[in-house]
C-alpha cells in the first residue's frame, strides 16, 4: 500500500509538471543558449592562458639549453685550441655533437678580433662579430634577441643569441632562430598556432595555419575571432626572455575553437528539438507517461540502493522511448563502467605498483613532471647473452619471468616502482611518485634481499640443470624529473635525469670492481647506519667531471666475492 501511495504521488507530481513543460521549454532554450555561449568563453579563458604558460616553459627550456650548450662549448679545450689556431674544421668538430644534441641551434666561432672562423647550421653567418657583443661577452655573457640573429642576411628571422668568450682566443656564439621550423615544432608540442611579432608590430614568422591576416587583433586578454567558417581564440604573450629595449618581441597564440562552436550549436539544436518534441507528446499522453515514469524511477532507485552496497545489479528498463529509458541505459552503462574499472584496476596491478596506479587513476595523466629526490636501482644479469644462446625462446622467456617474479616482488614489497625492463635488466625507483624519508634505506634493503633471493633461485635452477644467474646491482640517490613523458596519445610514467645515468653506470662497474651491490656516496650517507658497506674506490663516470666515490654493500648472500671472481675469470 505504501508503495502504491508513493507511485501515485510521483504520478501526480509528474502530471503537474507536464502542464508547465511548454513554458519551461522556452525558458530552458534561452538559458541553454546563454550557458553554452559562456562555455565557449570559459574554454577560451582556460586554454589560451594554459598555452601561454606552456609556451613560456618551452621557451625557457630552449634558452636554458642554449646557454648551457654555449657554456660547455666555450670551455672545451678542443674549442679554445681550434679558435686559437683558426682551425675551422676542428672548431666544427668540437661543436658537432652539441649541434646534433640540440637540433635547430646554430653555433658560430670567432677569433679575438671578432672575425668569423667557422659556423655550424648558420646559413649566412656574420663575418664580423659586433664590438658591442664582444665587449659584453668579455665582462660576462651576452644574451639577447636580435632582429636577424647570427646571420648577415636581412631576410633572416629574429633569433635568441648567446655569446661567451672561449678563453682569451675568441668567442663562441649560440643562436636559436625563430624560423618556421621552430614555430612548427612549438606548435606540435603545444597544440596551438603561433606567430612571432617584432617590437614594431610586424609579423616575423607564423605557423602554416595561423590566421596571419588577423595577427594584429591578438591582445593580452583572449578574444574570439570569426574567420569564414572557422572560429579562433586569439591571445598575446610577452615572454620575459624576448624583452628588448624597444619593447620586445611578442608571440600571438591562435586556438581553433571551431569544433567547440559546432558542438555548442549542435547541442543547442538537438536540445531545442528534444524539448519541443517532448512538450508536444507530454500534452497528449502525460498521465500515461507519468505512470510509466514512476515505475521506472522506482526501479532505478532500488538499483541505486544495491549499488551503494557494491552489488552491481542492472535495471530492467521500461521501454518508454524518452529520457527515462536513457536513464536506465545510462545506469546500466555506469554499472558496466564500474565493473570495467574494477577489472582495469586488477589488471593495472599486474603492470605497475599501487602508488603509480593511484597516480594515474586520480586523473594526473598530463604531460610533464616534477623534481623529486629518489633512489634509483639498476639490476642486470651478467653473461645473459651466453645463457640465452643455449636456450630456445620459450625456455628463455620462462627463465626471465621466473627471475623477474622474485626480484620484482621484493622491489614492490619495499614500495619501489618498477620503471622499466631493459632486456634482462630491471630499473626501479624508490621515491616516485610519492617520496618517503627512508627511500634510500628501502632501496638498499631491496637490493640485499634480491641478492639473497638469487641464491635460493639458483639452487632451484641448479636442480633443473640450468646454470646459475649472476647479477650486479647499482644504486644512486639524487634529483630526477618524475612524471608523464611521451605524447598525448601514448605516454609513460618514468623518471629522467643524471641520477638515472649514474645508477646505471654504477651497475655497469660492479663486475669490474668485483662487487655485487655498488652504491654511490650520496646513497651511502643515507644508509650507512642501517647496513654493512665499505668503500671501494673513486670511479670516473662518463658525463661527470668529478669522480664518484663508491661503496660495496654486504648482502650476506653467501656469494661474497663472486663478482670479483667473475671479473678475474674474464681477465
Amino acid at each position: 500500500m505504501a508503495l502504491m501511495l508513493g507511485l501515485n504521488t510521483v504520478r501526480r507530481k509528474l502530471t503537474a509538471l507536464v502542464g508547465l513543460s511548454g513554458l519551461a521549454s522556452i525558458v530552458s532554450l534561452f538559458v541553454l543558449a546563454w550557458s553554452m555561449h559562456n562555455q565557449i568563453i570559459d574554454e577560451v579563458d582556460d586554454r589560451v592562458p594554459e598555452s601561454e604558460h606552456g609556451l613560456e616553459i618551452e621557451l625557457d627550456d630552449d634558452l636554458r639549453d642554449l646557454k648551457a650548450s654555449v657554456a660547455l662549448l666555450a670551455t672545451r679545450t678542443l674549442t679554445v685550441d681550434a679558435i686559437e689556431k683558426h682551425d675551422a674544421k676542428a672548431a666544427e668538430a668540437s661543436g658537432q655533437m652539441l649541434a646534433e644534441a640540440y637540433p635547430g641551434t646554430d653555433y658560430v666561432f670567432f677569433d679575438a678580433t671578432g672575425k668569423l672562423i667557422a659556423d655550424i647550421g648558420c646559413a649566412d653567418a656574420l663575418a664580423q662579430l659586433p664590438k658591442a657583443m664582444m665587449d659584453a661577452a668579455k665582462t660576462g655573457v651576452f644574451a639577447a634577441v636580435l632582429e636577424h640573429g647570427c646571420e648577415a642576411s636581412t631576410s633572416a628571422p629574429a633569433a635568441y643569441v648567446v655569446v661567451r668568450p672561449a678563453g682569451t682566443s675568441g668567442f663562441v656564439l649560440g643562436c636559436i632562430p625563430f624560423d618556421l621550423d621552430y614555430v612548427h615544432n612549438a606548435r606540435d608540442k603545444l597544440g596551438v598556432e603561433l606567430a612571432f611579432i617584432d617590437p614594431k608590430g610586424k609579423l616575423v614568422t607564423a605557423s602554416s595555419d595561423f590566421p596571419a591576416d588577423h595577427f594584429a587583433d591578438a591582445q593580452r586578454q583572449p578574444s574570439l575571432l570569426n574567420r569564414g567558417e572557422q572560429m579562433w581564440a586569439l591571445g598575446l604573450a610577452a615572454p620575459g626572455p624576448l624583452a628588448t629595449t624597444d619593447g620586445g618581441y611578442h608571440i600571438a597564440i591562435a586556438l581553433n575553437v571551431t569544433d567547440i562552436r559546432n558542438i555548442v550549436i549542435r547541442n543547442i539544436t538537438i536540445a531545442a528539438l528534444a524539448l519541443l518534441l517532448a512538450t508536444a507528446i507530454s500534452v497528449f499522453i502525460g498521465t500515461r507517461v507519468a505512470s510509466v515514469m514512476s515505475r521506472a524511477l522506482s526501479r532505478v532507485n532500488a538499483a541505486f540502493g544495491k549499488l551503494g552496497e557494491q552489488n552491481y545489479v542492472k535495471v530492467d528498463a521500461i521501454r518508454t522511448g524518452d529520457e527515462l529509458e536513457s536513464l536506465a541505459d545510462g545506469f546500466n552503462s555506469m554499472v558496466d563502467g564500474l565493473q570495467e574499472r574494477d577489472k582495469l584496476k586488477n589488471t593495472f596491478g599486474k603492470y605497475m605498483t599501487q602508488s603509480v596506479m593511484d597516480h594515474l587513476m586520480s586523473g594526473k595523466v598530463q604531460l610533464g613532471g616534477q623534481t623529486l629526490k629518489v633512489t634509483i636501482l639498476f639490476s642486470d644479469i651478467r653473461g645473459f647473452t651466453s645463457i640465452s644462446e643455449k636456450m630456445d625462446a620459450q625456455e628463455l622467456v620462462g627463465l626471465l619471468n621466473e627471475y623477474f617474479t622474485e626480484m620484482v616482488g621484493i622491489i614492490m614489497e619495499e614500495d619501489g616502482v618498477v620503471d622499466k625492463y631493459i632486456g634482462d635488466a630491471v630499473m626501479a625507483v624508490f621515491g616516485a611518485p610519492v617520496p618517503k624519508p627512508d627511500d634510500a634505506v628501502r632501496a638498499v634493503r631491496a637490493a640485499i634481499r634480491m641478492r639473497q633471493e638469487l641464491v635460493k633461485l639458483n639452487e632451484r635452477l641448479a636442480a633443473r640443470g640450468i646454470p646459475a644467474l649472476k647479477t650486479g646491482i647499482g644504486l644512486h640517490t639524487g634529483e630526477v624529473v618524475a612524471g608523464n613523458i611521451g605524447s598525448e596519445k601514448r605516454m609513460e610514467y618514468t623518471v629522467i635525469g643524471d641520477a638515472v645515468n649514474l645508477a646505471s653506470r654504477l651497475e655497469s662497474n660492479t663486475k669490474e670492481l668485483g662487487v655485487n651491490i655498488l652504491i654511490s656516496e650520496d646513497t651511502y650517507n643515507l644508509v650507512k647506519d642501517t647496513c654493512k658497506a665499505h668503500a671501494v674506490k673513486e670511479i670516473t663516470v662518463k658525463g661527470r667531471k668529478q669522480p664518484v666515490m663508491t661503496y660495496a654493500v654486504d648482502a650476506g648472500d653467501n656469494v661474497e666475492g663472486s663478482a670479483k671472481k667473475d671479473a678475474e675469470k674474464d681477465a
